[in-house]
């Protein structure tokens, strides 16, 4: 037969009762709409994890101080104040492929320009932090070296910190005053965006750590120590240097834990993906439950319509045409049946995708990959679902079928 009349044949048997072939077709829809929309949101999220964790700069090695256990309590890492600024130092100074090392002491705090005050992040750093960082300034400069050694009090101030502050008029050189004590700033910085975290990396006001040390914090250790690599390729190995340095410079002995925490960005990608892969699979085993669901559906609509249609094809066998034209017949109506609802599935997932990016301000990635995918998949359905109930027609006998009331 030829393919034309096997696809107009088809065609009108499908459309002899449209709500049943419809009604068929929901569970490929729902199935492949599913995968489609889990799929884009996914990738989305993966682009948007991807981003932020650029956000941190390139080849960043991030070490922690300690965590505190109280009680029963475990404070976190940061917590017990075990780094130093000679570890900073030292790991400057003998660490191979480090080029460049920012302190750093964080806290937050009230702040106050004039009559307005707004709650905020302040950072105590070096002055490498946005090299290392790569973070860009809108206008102004980076404090210096000199400010660092000798404490200055000098900052430079976030997108959302200086807009809640000083509006729209230029924030450089005015004062700001943390904890009372007043500090000039030198510089604004472009817009980050939200951290790995979620949080707002533009709501925060960078001084030398040294200044964060002696006039906002009191303390005299760090939180954490930023460290950028020369290159991808020695960011291991200068990681398990740092280690080796680190324990070596607390006197850590063999067997003991170590008193903080060296972290790579793809460590920090890893964890805050890992998650997100585990509701990845479980909601695509969900969409393929579906997909099974509406496979069975397409079995036992077209078993029925082998019943319904058995005289039929008793008088098209009566006429000359063979078994293998009988199983064409009914695997191409089957193929048909998934394959519609395959196209429909990836229009509403694709939809679906957009709709949710939008109402909830998520990133939505559809690439073709996924579209030619689930369209095989849909067709894949149609012919695994679909056999036995073809081979089941082509198999019936000529004679019997015409008997058939």
């Amino acid at each position: 037969m030829r393919i034309l009349a096997i696809l107009k044949i088809a065609a009108r048997a499908l459309k002899r009762n449209m709500l049943r072939t419809t009604l068929t077709m929901l569970g490929i829809i729902i199935g492949v709409g599913a995968v489609i929309t889990m799929v884009s949101i996914s990738n989305g999220a993966k682009a948007m994890v991807e981003a932020q964790i650029a956000s941190l700069g390139q080849n960043v090695i991030l070490v922690f101080s300690g965590s505190v256990s109280r009680g029963g309590i475990h404070t976190g890492w940061g917590s017990a104040g075990t780094l130093t600024i000679e570890d900073a130092n030292g790991i400057q100074r003998e660490v191979p492929g480090v080029v460049s090392v920012s302190p750093e002491v964080r806290t937050g705090s009230q702040v106050a320009a004039g009559n307005q005050n707004w709650a905020t992040q302040i950072l105590g750093e070096g002055a490498d932090y946005l090299e290392l960082r790569q973070w860009p300034l809108a206008e102004g400069a980076m404090f210096t070296d000199q400010d660092v050694r000798g404490a200055n009090k000098v900052a430079v101030i976030g997108k959302t910190t200086s807009r809640q502050l000083y509006g729209d008029s230029g924030a450089i050189g005015q004062v700001i005053r943390i904890k009372s004590v007043p500090f000039v700033i030198v510089g604004e910085l472009s817009p980050k965006g939200l951290s790995v975290q979620g949080g707002d990396q533009d709501d925060v006001l960078i001084i030398p750590y040294t200044s964060a040390m002696k006039r906002v914090t009191g303390q005299t250790n760090l939180r954490s120590i930023n460290v950028q690599a020369e290159d991808a390729s020695v960011i291991a190995t200068a990681q398990q240097q740092i280690i080796d340095l680190l324990r070596q410079r607390h006197r850590i002995t063999q067997g003991h834990d170590d008193d903080f925490n060296v972290r790579t960005q793809q460590e920090i990608a890893d964890a805050v993906t890992g998650t997100q892969k585990v509701m990845r699979l479980l909601l695509l085993a969900i969409a393929c439950v579906s997909l099974v669901v509406g496979g069975i559906g397409i079995m036992n609509i077209m078993l029925v319509s082998v019943t319904e249609r058995t005289r039929e094809i008793g008088i098209r066998m009566a006429v000359g045409a063979k078994g293998r034209d009988i199983l064409t017949q009914f695997l191409t109506e089957a193929v048909a049946l998934s394959v519609v609802g395959g196209g429909i599935g990836i229009a509403v997932g694709v939809g679906a995708s957009r709709i949710l990016a939008a109402i909830n301000n998520w990133p939505a990635l559809t690439d073709v990959q996924s579209i030619a995918l689930a369209f095989v998949v849909s067709a894949l359905i149609g012919i695994v679902f679909g056999l036995y109930p073809a081979q089941k027609a082509s198999a019936l006998d000529p004679i019997d079928a015409l008997r058939f009331e």
